[in-house]
């Protein structure tokens, strides 16, 4: 299109110029140069279309720029209290937790002292009879006396060396003075089926102002350390 115009202009420039040139004096006709006239339309159509070319750049309106959306930023939410400073809930002493199961307690519950024969392993007696004083018996402070037990050997074990007729400290009264008898080499075994007598010797406490009543115990132990038979005792009470 622009090309079009160019030619269009060149062709009513150049006649245009040339009609000028012939109505001038003929006295002062200059020679026309016929490259000068086409370099000035040249320069003349050059200067139109530049012209046209501004102009049409001027006339295009700008392109926006594209708008840049900022991306949205992320709120980080509030971090619960209890996770950073959460109070621990004590758990109550001795109390089961839920689903599991308490384990049996491997430790026996021991039997209260009698004269009930227990029996351990080939070991086992029982008390055939017993000598005064009695129970309830009265007995003067500081007398003393002498207290025999006769248990018979029901088990299929020999009592020799090393079984004991044991007195037993932690259930007796702290002022007895009880002791244990020894099995040794100089005594004689008792076979399964035979009894042996048990002579103690000992003190009433006393000291004291008014009556009081005392209890010793004893129990057979095999060489072993292990109790078996049954638990015996004394008891009396003690007079000023």
């Amino acid at each position: 299109m622009k090309l079009r115009k160019t030619l269009w202009l060149l062709s009513v420039l150049i006649p245009a110029i040339l009609l000028s040139a012939c109505n001038l004096g003929a006295a002062a006709t200059p020679t026309a140069d016929p490259g000068a006239i086409q370099t000035e339309a040249f320069n003349l159509v050059m200067t139109q279309a530049a012209m046209q070319q501004t102009q049409t750049a001027l006339s295009i309106p700008p392109t926006a720029a594209p708008t840049i959306t900022p991306l949205p930023t992320a709120t980080l939410g509030l971090i619960p209290t209890a996770a950073l400073s959460g109070v621990n809930t004590p758990i109550p002493f001795n109390t089961q937790l839920p689903g599991l199961t308490p384990l049996a307690s491997p430790i026996p519950t021991l039997a209260t002292g009698g004269t009930v024969p227990t029996k351990n392993g080939c070991n086992d007696g029982t008390l055939v009879a017993e000598s005064k004083p009695y129970d309830g018996d009265k007995l003067k402070n500081f007398t003393k006396f002498t207290k025999t037990f006769e248990l018979q050997n029901t088990g299929t074990c020999i009592w020799d060396t090393g079984y004991t007729f044991t007195f037993l400290t932690d259930l007796s009264s702290p002022e007895l003075k009880g002791y244990d008898i020894v099995y040794t080499d100089r005594d004689t075994p008792t076979k399964s089926g035979f009894s042996n007598s048990f002579i103690l010797k000992l003190e009433a406490p006393g000291g004291k102002t008014k009556e009081v009543e005392y209890i010793g115990y004893w129990k057979m132990k095999d060489d072993g350390g292990n109790f078996f038979g049954p638990m015996v005792w004394v008891k009396f009470t003690s007079v000023p």
